[in-house]
C-alpha cells in the first residue's frame, strides 16, 4: 500500500558526510557510546520501545525518541539531529517494516556500525504476519506489506521486553542483574494484561469489531480471536474511504447491532463519527500505543496505562 514515507536527498547527503568520510573512524567499539554521566546511549524511533527500555532500565541508560510526541509515525522524515543520536548510540531499536527504510538507509551509511551498535528491528523479533484486506475494506491494490505494529499484541511485548534486556546486558553487564530484575516485574505485568484481554474476549457475547479508520491491531485480533472491519489497513496512507465503504461498515454495525466503532490515536475521527451519527454506536478509542499526544507524554503515561484503557473499551465494545 502507498506509504507517506519519503527520503529526501538531505538526509543521505549528510548522513553520508558526517557518518562516513567526514568523521573519526572509531577505534574504541562500543566504548565510543559512554558519555561523561558513564551511561550508554539507547534510541527508540517510536514510544512502545521507548517505554519498554525506560521501564527496565529506569535512569540507568541515557534514552532518547526519535518521534516527538503528538507526531504521525507514518509521515514522519528524520532531521540531522536524529542522525547524529543513531550513530552515538548503543543500543538502537525500530519498527521494522516500509516506514522503517529512513532507518535501514541511515544504518547502511554508517560506517561499520554493527562493531559498534546492537540494532533491534521489532518485526524481526516476532513471528511478523502480512496486512490484510478484509470485506469492505478499502485496497489500493498493491502488494500487502508486513503489518510493522507487533507491540499491539502483549504477547509480542512480552518477546520485545526479552530482546531489549539480553542487550542492555551485554551492552551494560555492570548494570545486568537490575535489568534482569525490573524485566522480570514488568513481563509479570504483561502476563496480567494478557490475562485481561483473554478474560475480557472469552467472556464477550461477540466477537467482532468495527473501526472506522485504519486498522493497526492485527497481531492483538489474531491473539484473542477477533474479527474486525476497518475503513482502512493499519499503514494506509489514505483518510478519505469511498462511499462504498463507509455505506459496508454502516450496514456492518447495524446488522450485527454493535454499540461501539472505534477510531485510532491522531485521527480526525471523520469515519468514526459518520458512522456514529448514522448507527448510533458509541464513538471509542483503541489506541495502538504508536506515539502519545504531548500532553499525554508529559504526563507520563505508559504502554500499560494505555493497554488497561484498550482493556475497558474492549469490554465495552464486546460485551
Amino acid at each position: 500500500m502507498k506509504r507517506l514515507f519519503t527520503f529526501p536527498a538531505w538526509i543521505l547527503i549528510f548522513s553520508l558526510a558526517i557518518l562516513s568520510g567526514g568523521c573519526r573512524r572509531i577505534e574504541s567499539g562500543r566504548n565510543k557510546t559512554q558519555k561523561a554521566n558513564g551511561k550508554i546511549n539507547v534510541v527508540s524511533v517510536i514510544f512502545p520501545s521507548y517505554d519498554f527500555i525506560r521501564s527496565i532500565a529506569g535512569d540507568k541508560v541515557n534514552l532518547i525518541m526519535l518521534l516527538p510526541p503528538g507526531s504521525e509515525s507514518h509521515s514522519y522524515e528524520p532531521k540531522p539531529q536524529d542522525i547524529i543520536s543513531i550513530k552515538d548510540s548503543s543500543l538502537l531499536i525500530y519498527p521494522g517494516g516500509e516506514n522503517s527504510d529512513w532507518v535501514e538507509r541511515i544504518l547502511d551509511s554508517i560506517s561499520n556500525l554493527s562493531e559498534n551498535t546492537i540494532v533491534l528491528n521489532m518485526i524481526d523479533l516476532v513471528d511478523a504476519v502480512e496486512e490484510e484486506i478484509v470485506e469492505g475494506m478499502q485496497n489500493d491494490d498493491e502488494e500487502p506489506a508486513f503489518d510493522e505494529h507487533v507491540w499491539t499484541s502483549p504477547r509480542n511485548a512480552k518477546a520485545i521486553v526479552a530482546a531489549i534486556t539480553n542487550a542492555l546486558c551485554e551492552l551494560d553487564s555492570a548494570n545486568a542483574d537490575y535489568y534482569r530484575q525490573n524485566a522480570a516485574a514488568y513481563s509479570a505485568q504483561l502476563d496480567e494484561l494478557d490475562a485481561s484481554f483473554k478474560a475480557v474476549v472469552d467472556g464477550a457475547k461477540r466477537k467482532t469489531i468495527i473501526f472506522g479508520d485504519r486498522f493497526p491491531f492485527r497481531y492483538l485480533a489474531d491473539a484473542y480471536g477477533l474479527d474486525y472491519f476497518a475503513a482502512f489497513p493499519g499503514c494506509s496512507t489514505d483518510t478519505e474511504p469511498s462511499a462504498a465503504t463507509v455505506a459496508f461498515l454502516i450496514n456492518k454495525v447495524r446488522s450485527e447491532k454493535l454499540p461501539v466503532i472505534f477510531h485510532i490515536e491522531l485521527s480526525n475521527e471523520k469515519i468514526a463519527d459518520t458512522i456514529s451519527e448514522a448507527t448510533g454506536a458509541k464513538k471509542l478509542l483503541l489506541h495502538s500505543c504508536h506515539n502519545l499526544t504531548k500532553n499525554d507524554f508529559e504526563k507520563g503515561l505508559t504502554y500499560l496505562d494505555v493497554q488497561k484503557t484498550n482493556v475497558l473499551n474492549l469490554k465495552e465494545a464486546l460485551w
